[in-house]
């Protein structure tokens, strides 16, 4: 027997497919040394397998508080925290908002699949903010209308470093595939992978080598912000991805900290969905909502005043 089909034979939950991607990454080990899906075993060799994860048909309901902005019968508006990954992914089955969502509300739109029901668009796990989830197909249909016309208004809170020379300006950027980081987008011109991205900044408070700024993007690409600001040499402040900095303490800022304190003030990019436009996808109502600043965001922005004020 072909080893793939010994190994869909005793662990059906996994495809043929998901199997044979894990035996070609060297997930298998035939009798201690490697081996290939094709290779015939037979009657009393090892086989050593690093079973993959299993995908489970929709997300596990979790006791989860959300904090709840909006709610009616068709739609809710959460103010995701960071660190919250949208819905179940490699790595990710548990802690999700799927999942929260599924423990609190009864009725969830089904457009999106068993994984991601309700989900009408995503925020990064680590952007805090204001997230919209249907609780009815119709609704769902009506809001990714919305989104894929761009005429839902979205601006976006973030600390910058350094500060835009700029008070305001337009980048209009196509966004791609990095050329050699499979996890990041880059700034692509003429590239089969990239995107139109349009997304205009504002500041909004200066400090002696960071800005807070609000951006209102007009499309919705991966990494968009994130990207963009990057471009223009302004990064998000801690953004592990694009500014080479994951995390800052509050010894970064004050020299009268003693080195061995590593009280952090921001562990993730800082950057939160804050405000959102649309038209009910049921009344037509034009809504205007606004999630407050989490907590990190706002302790940074008490230390930059204290630390980094301008004169």
């Amino acid at each position: 027997m072909r080893l793939d089909s010994y190994l869909v034979k005793h662990f059906s939950k996994h495809s043929r497919v998901k199997l044979q991607r894990a035996i070609a990454a060297g997930g298998v080990k035939l009798d201690g040394g490697s081996a290939k899906s094709s290779t015939k075993i037979k009657t009393g060799q090892q086989v050593l397998f690093a079973l993959p994860e299993v995908e489970t048909e929709g997300p596990i309901p979790e006791d989860i508080p959300l904090d709840i902005l909006y709610e009616d019968d068709a739609m809710v508006a959460i103010n995701k925290p960071p660190n919250m990954v949208v819905h179940p992914a490699k790595g990710n089955w548990q802690g999700t908002l799927t999942s929260a969502l599924a423990f609190h509300f009864q009725n969830l739109s089904s457009v999106g699949g068993p994984t991601r029901p309700g989900i009408v668009h995503r925020l990064d796990r680590d952007t805090s903010g204001v997230i919209l989830v249907a609780k009815t197909d119709e609704a769902h249909q009506k809001l990714s209308k919305q989104f894929e016309l761009r005429t839902v208004l979205k601006e976006y809170f973030a600390i910058v470093t350094p500060a835009p020379d700029r008070d305001r300006d337009v980048i209009d950027k196509p966004i791609g595939a990095h050329p050699y980081q499979r996890e990041k987008k880059a700034i692509r011109e003429n590239h089969t992978t990239s995107k139109n991205a349009w997304s205009m900044y504002e500041v909004v408070e200066r400090f002696e080598g960071f800005a807070s700024v609000k951006v209102k993007p007009k499309t919705g690409r991966t990494h968009q912000i994130r990207v963009h600001m990057a471009h223009v040499g302004c990064p998000v402040l801690c953004d592990r991805l694009y500014s080479g900095r994951a995390g800052l303490n509050l010894k970064h800022f004050d020299r009268r900290i003693r080195p061995d304190d590593d009280r952090v003030i921001l562990a993730r990019q800082a950057l939160h969905a804050h405000r959102i436009e649309f038209a009910h996808p049921i009344s037509g109502e034009t809504m205007k909502l606004v999630a407050p600043l989490a907590k990190d965001i706002e302790e940074m922005l008490l230390v930059l005043r204290e630390q980094r004020a301008l004169e």
